[in-house]
């Protein structure tokens, strides 16, 4: 069972954008999710919103909900987030920053990961847990049914039949619309499409972790639509590895004036029709550059120079 992606390509030069009265997120076109869901190409992950190590209240809860706020402003109209998240604390601030949701705005979560401490995340794919989590997501969002639910991890104890099976069941009730995956291998994704109809898949994928480059080509391939959680390692060293691009990374960012972080998210709007990037940050600087990426258009021989 598939899902099904259209695309708009719509790309434009930063200083086009700045004189258009289109967003800025929209500048990468739009890409549509299930059928029904079109959203434009650039997201914004909202996992970072929360405490250090995705634990608890951020250290500035006005900040956050003005990321939030700014995001919507900049034309992101696809907010991903999950229970884990806080835990529950990313979900409550999304609704705290912008219930009642504008129109068009598509708000995807994800439950089957527990966080028992602040370093664990546990899995739990039990299909009891997975109702209570729905439940829970439904009601700290204010919404009366989920656009998106993910499973955000398979549990090793559960046959992934019984958790996916759990989430078709919670949408012949009306509490989710689609059903995506999260953190799955090509092998999972191909059985988990054998129980329900996939539309999404969220994997890390970078310009310097391609592991996740079969499920992204199947995507690809059937219309399910892509999105690379931690799609840039802000604050890390990763994208500066010696061997992985950086100096490439780094020249580009020169020749485009721009950050690296933005070379990064315009390398992946590049790499696939049905790339949904979801750059997360607690800044709303940050914020504005990642958005602004969208507009970034790389030349085909500044793509292979990334490899």
């Amino acid at each position: 069972m598939g899902g099904v992606v259209g695309f708009t390509a719509v790309m434009a030069p930063r200083a086009v954008l700045r004189a258009s009265l289109r967003p800025p997120a929209a500048a990468a076109g739009t890409v549509t999710i299930g059928g029904d869901l079109s959203v434009n190409r650039l997201g914004f992950g909202a996992m970072r919103v929360t405490g250090k190590g995705i634990w608890g209240e951020p250290p500035d809860g006005a900040e956050a909900r003005r990321v939030l706020r700014r995001a919507v402003e900049l034309g992101v109209d696809f907010i991903d987030t999950a229970d884990a998240y806080g835990p529950e604390v990313s979900e409550r601030l999304i609704a705290e920053a912008l219930h009642p949701y504008p129109r068009g705005l598509v708000i995807a979560t994800k439950g089957g990961l527990t966080r028992p401490s602040a370093p664990q995340w546990v899995p739990d794919g039990r299909p009891q847990h997975l109702a209570e989590a729905c439940e829970g997501s439904l009601r700290r969002l204010k919404l009366e049914r989920i656009d998106l639910y993910q499973l955000h991890h398979l549990d090793p104890q559960v046959p992934l039949e019984d958790s996916i099976g759990e989430l078709v069941r919670l949408q012949a009730q009306g509490k989710i619309r689609h059903i995506g995956v999260s953190n799955f291998r090509l092998e999972e994704l191909e059985r988990a499409r054998r129980v329900a109809r996939i539309v999404s898949v969220q994997n890390r994928y970078t310009v310097v972790d391609r592991t996740s480059a079969d499920v992204l080509q199947a995507c690809t391939r059937d219309g399910l639509a892509f999105i690379p959680w931690a799609p840039i390692a802000r604050g890390s060293s990763e994208a500066l590895e010696k061997g992985a691009g950086s100096e490439a990374l780094e020249a580009l960012a020169r020749a485009h004036r721009v950050s690296v972080f933005e070379i990064g998210i315009a390398w992946l709007l590049a790499a696939s029709p049905v790339m949904l990037p979801i750059p997360g940050t607690s800044s709303v600087a940050h914020l504005e550059q990642d958005v602004a990426a969208a507009g970034i258009r790389l030349s085909a021989a500044e793509l292979a120079s990334l490899g």
